[in-house]
């Protein structure tokens, strides 16, 4: 599986992936919504179990690549997270500090977006974060999402949940 769009090309995650993805997920400040940064272990288990979810699923955390250099630069893709006590699909997404404030999320948001209701039965697609996160629900409201809800997780933080409809997904692509 690949998806590109005019900056950036998605593609499943290798073991190769490691030494980028490191940077990102043990860098505290990328983390800081997060309940942990990653260690070693952490990110060879993290590219592991997305290797395995898209063999199974067909989806999961893409690795993110700037198609003028092919550096990833980030994870993002769609994965199946319990929110607020409901199994649903979300799209997340992680971009190297350096590389951040480009729109890199969003762009590469959009593509998973349009990927899940061009390629499954899912009505709906979705995005959490912690409601402190701004960054986040910049990039979820920037694809065509709306906050649903708010709930306190089990961390006793507030989080916000944000979604689209494959109809109004329908409605944002005939314009």
């Amino acid at each position: 599986m690949k998806l590109t769009t005019p900056r950036l090309s998605l593609r499943e995650m290798t073991p190769a992936d490691f030494d980028a993805l490191y940077a990102v997920l043990a860098d505290s400040d990328i983390m800081q919504h997060y309940p942990y940064t990653f260690d070693e272990a952490r990110v060879r288990n993290w590219i592991a179990r997305n290797m395995d979810r898209c063999r199974m699923l067909g989806f999961g955390l893409w690795a993110v690549c700037l198609r003028s250099t092919g550096e990833m630069i980030g994870d993002c893709g769609l994965t199946m997270q319990n929110i607020n006590g409901t199994i649903l699909p979300e799209i997340g997404y992680h971009i190297a500090k350096a590389h951040q404030r480009r729109s890199y999320a969003s762009e590469a948001a959009r593509a998973v977006r349009d990927w899940t209701f061009s390629h499954t039965p899912f009505g709906a697609v979705y995005s959490y974060m912690k409601a402190s996160n701004l960054p986040s629900s910049a990039t979820a409201r920037a694809n065509g999402m709306t906050l649903l809800d708010e709930f306190t997780d089990s961390e006793g933080e507030k989080t916000a949940v944000y979604g689209i409809r494959r109809e109004e997904w329908a409605l944002l692509n005939s314009k």
